[in-house]
C-alpha cells in the first residue's frame, strides 16, 4: 500500500532518516503529471558541529534558514549558477541538519523527464543531484515546501519496497574537500548496492 511519509519520518536522526529514504519515492506533481523515481544514493549533512554542511558552527543566513525549521521541508538551492541541488531538512527546529538527494532509478513521467532534460539516454536521467532536479522540473520556487502537506505537488511516498541493511552500501560524501580530511572521509553517504543509477562507486565500501 502506497502512502506518503508524514512529519515523523523527518524528525528522527539525520543519518537515520538518510538511510531509510533509500528505496522511498520522489514525487513531483507538475503540469498535472507525476514525475519521479525511487531514491537510490543519499547524503547527511549534520549541521553545526559538520564542517562539510552549510550550517556550520549555527551559520545562520538567509539560504539556510528553512534548516532552522521543523524536518519535513525543502532545502534547495543553486550550485555553480546552473544545478539546483534538493534537500531535506531533517531533525527538530533549531537543529539545521539535512539530506541530500544525489539520485533515483526513474519510474513516473520517464518521457517527460527525457524531455526536460533533453536526453534519451535513460542510464543518464537521474544519476546526479543537479540531474534530477533538471529532470523532475525542481527549482528554487520549491524552498520551503513542505513535503508533509496533504495539498503539496512535491512529496515522498513509501510503496512497500523493502531494502535490507546489507543492500545499503555506504562512502565518504562528494566534493567536500574544503571541509577537511576528517569530514571529507567520513562515511555518511549512502547507496542502494543493486542499484544501476547511483553516482558513483568505490573500491572499498562498507556494508551497514
Amino acid at each position: 500500500m502506497t502512502r506518503r511519509l508524514q512529519r515523523g519520518f523527518f524528525l528522527k536522526p539525520t543519518l537515520d532518516v538518510s538511510k531509510a529514504l533509500i528505496g522511498k519515492f520522489l514525487i513531483h506533481e507538475y503540469k498535472g503529471q507525476k514525475l519521479g523515481g525511487m531514491i537510490v544514493e543519499t547524503e547527511a549533512y549534520i549541521g553545526k558541529k559538520d564542517k562539510a554542511a552549510h550550517s556550520y558552527r549555527g551559520r545562520r543566513t538567509p539560504r539556510t534558514e528553512v534548516e532552522y525549521g521543523a524536518g519535513g521541508h525543502v532545502y534547495i538551492y543553486m550550485v555553480y549558477g546552473m544545478h539546483y541541488q534538493l534537500n531535506f531538512v531533517t531533525a527538530g527546529k533549531e537543529e539545521p541538519e539535512c539530506v541530500l538527494i544525489r539520485a533515483l532509478e526513474p519510474v513516473a513521467g520517464i518521457e517527460t523527464m527525457k524531455k526536460l532534460r533533453k536526453t534519451r539516454d535513460l542510464n543518464n536521467l537521474t544519476n546526479g543531484p543537479g540531474k534530477l532536479c533538471q529532470a523532475l522540473h525542481l527549482d528554487k520556487t520549491l524552498y520551503g515546501a513542505d513535503l508533509c502537506a496533504r495539498d503539496s505537488k512535491l512529496y515522498i511516498e513509501d510503496r512497500g519496497v523493502k531494502v535490507g541493511s546489507r543492500e545499503i552500501k555506504k562512502g565518504p560524501r562528494i566534493g567536500i574537500d574544503y571541509a577537511g580530511p576528517y569530514w571529507a572521509r567520513v562515511h555518511w553517504r549512502f547507496w542502494l548496492d543493486r542499484s544501476w543509477s547511483r553516482v558513483y562507486t568505490f573500491t572499498k565500501v562498507e556494508s551497514l
